[in-house]
Parts: structure tokens; C-alpha cells; sequence
């Protein structure tokens, strides 16, 4: 046995230093791995294995680590946590242990945390254009949240962002008098990769009245808090823009389950029930992996066969 060896735990911050510096993963997904492994230290300190060392993991452990994931409820819903959610606590943890091959500490192989089956194929939610104008409709823009927040739901049916890169966008990128009617953006998407966003002449206009009315020169952030203590920065987080979409979801009457990526889900299956060549939508998203957005042709595959259904099944037809 190593007696040099440290609990577990205390790698923890070794290993969100080695995401960031060696990997080079976004400040959101260092957060999120922060996230995953505070839930797996509570349990190691709960059942009283905060002094346990890589070494003396073991699949015991792992599995029982996997029934108290079963069994844990999901904050929100107080339902148990789905399997897909199970498995991201499972991939932080195989990617911690990863950490410590790639130190030359013993410890137990990633390839012995084995994740949960799941027997239902991904869906993708989305809104039809009716639901998408409800909700564009919603903020009362006789305000300046309301205002915002139109400009907000306005930039992410346009753009297709994804909410991380919405809040991370500055005034100073949005050439509000270009003359061209409409406007690119240079962002830095998921994973650190470059692509372009375009602002259609709608969406400009919203945020030209967004930014007319808020009036400040010294915040750089786009979009901003008005409310709450003042802090260094007004930007609105992800959470934020979560919570104002559910919001407006409600007040618009579509699917409580609405969140940022919804509407960039429909930006993306509206694009290809256009007609849209899928590698345009996938450049477009900024996938990687033209895999990730084929998941959207079955559901625009699914729209043209009701269609399909209903105007051309030949019943009109006699069949004689």
C-alpha cells in the first residue's frame, strides 16, 4: 500500500486544475464536473470514506455508489434521477479516475464503472413556430426587463445559441448600425471552437431597443440583471436566462418543460423542415460531430411523413 497517497477528495481540486490547464475545458463544464463530484464526496463522507485513497476503491464501492444514485431524487422534481442523469455523476467519476492513470497513481481502471442501460433512444424537444412566436409574444416590452428579455428569446431563436453562449456575449459585438439589415457574429461556442452566429434584421431591432433604453456605457455585458445586490458584474447567468424562458413559458401557455435549448432545438428543426442542407444546420450549431445534429432529421423526417399523411395519402383517389 502507497501511504504517500491522498484521500480521494483532496485530488478533487488537482483534478479541476487539470481540466482547465491540460485539458482545456470551459469555465461551465470545470463547474459542472465540480458539480457531478460534490455529490460523489458527500457520499464518500456520509458512509464514512473520507479518508479513502485511489488505491482502495474498489467495484464494491462503485457499485454501491450506483445504488445511492438510483435512489437519489432529482431536486427539482423529487423523482429519482433519470438514467442519462445517473450516468453524467458515473462519466465524472471514470474521468477522475482517468486522472489518476494519467499521474501514475493507483487506482482502480475507468473501464470498471459501467454505466446505467438506457432503454429509451433521446428525444429531442422542441417547438412548432406557433409556440415559438407565443413565447416570443410573452414579455411585456413597455418595460426594460421586458424588453430584455423579448430581445433575449429574439437572439436565441435567431442565432440557435446555446444559453452559455448567449450570456457570454458584449455589447461591443452587436453592429447595430452595419446598414445591412442583418449581422454575423465571431463567437467561441462549446469546447473552445470558433464559428459564426447570424442576428436576423428582427432580432437586431429588439435589441436595438433593449440597449437604447438601458443606457449605460460602463457594463459590457449584452445582458443584464436589474435587480438584486450589485455585484462586479450585472451579466446574467445561465440560470437566470433559465428561469426567465420558464418563465415566459408559462405565461405564453407552451410546454412547461421549455428551457434555452428548446428554442434552439426548434431554430435547428426548422431549419432543416426548410429545407436546409444538414451540414449548413450542423456548422450552423457548431457540432462536431455531424452525428450530434442528425439526431434532428428524425424528428423533421417524422413531420414530412404526418404531412405526407394528411394531404397525400391518396384516399380522394377511387379505388376501382
Amino acid at each position: 500500500m502507497d501511504f504517500n497517497l491522498k484521500p480521494i477528495i483532496e485530488y478533487i481540486p488537482n483534478f479541476l486544475e487539470y481540466l482547465d490547464i491540460e485539458k482545456g475545458l470551459s469555465n461551465n463544464s470545470q463547474q459542472t464536473y465540480s458539480r457531478m463530484l460534490e455529490k460523489f464526496s458527500q457520499w464518500l463522507k456520509k458512509n464514512n470514506f473520507q479518508n479513502l485513497k485511489p488505491n482502495e476503491l474498489t467495484e464494491e464501492h462503485i457499485w454501491a455508489y450506483r445504488v445511492f444514485l438510483s435512489h437519489s431524487p432529482n431536486l427539482v422534481t423529487h423523482e429519482p434521477l433519470k438514467k442519462s442523469t445517473q450516468n453524467h455523476y458515473l462519466i465524472a467519476l471514470r474521468n477522475l479516475l482517468n486522472f489518476f492513470s494519467d499521474r501514475n497513481i493507483q487506482a482502480l481502471p475507468s473501464s470498471k464503472i459501467k454505466l446505467a442501460k438506457q432503454t429509451k433512444e433521446k428525444s429531442v424537444k422542441f417547438l412548432n413556430l406557433d409556440q415559438v412566436e407565443k413565447l416570443i409574444l410573452a414579455p411585456k416590452t413597455n418595460t426594460l426587463i421586458g424588453l430584455r428579455d423579448r430581445a433575449i428569446i429574439e437572439t436565441l431563436f435567431s442565432a440557435g445559441l446555446r444559453v452559455a453562449e448567449l450570456v457570454s456575449l458584449n455589447k461591443e459585438q452587436i453592429r447595430l448600425n452595419s446598414g445591412s439589415g442583418d449581422m454575423e457574429v465571431g463567437i467561441v461556442g462549446k469546447g473552445n471552437r470558433p464559428r459564426t452566429v447570424y442576428f436576423s434584421e428582427r432580432c437586431l431591432e429588439w435589441l436595438q431597443k433593449y440597449l437604447d433604453t438601458r443606457g449605460d456605457d460602463k457594463e459590457k455585458a449584452l445582458f443584464i440583471h436589474f435587480k438584486g445586490p450589485k455585484r462586479s458584474s450585472a451579466r446574467l447567468t445561465s440560470r437566470s436566462v433559465e428561469n426567465i424562458i420558464k418563465k415566459y413559458a408559462v405565461l405564453a401557455g407552451i410546454p412547461v418543460s421549455t428551457v434555452p435549448h428548446t428554442i434552439r432545438h426548434s431554430f435547428a428543426t426548422d431549419l432543416l423542415a426548410k429545407g436546409v442542407d444538414l451540414r449548413l444546420v450542423q456548422e450552423f450549431l457548431g457540432h462536431r460531430n455531424i452525428a450530434t445534429t442528425q439526431i434532428y432529421t428524425h424528428v423533421v423526417s417524422k413531420q414530412l411523413r404526418d404531412v405526407h399523411r394528411k394531404f397525400h395519402s391518396g384516399k380522394e383517389i377511387k379505388n376501382n
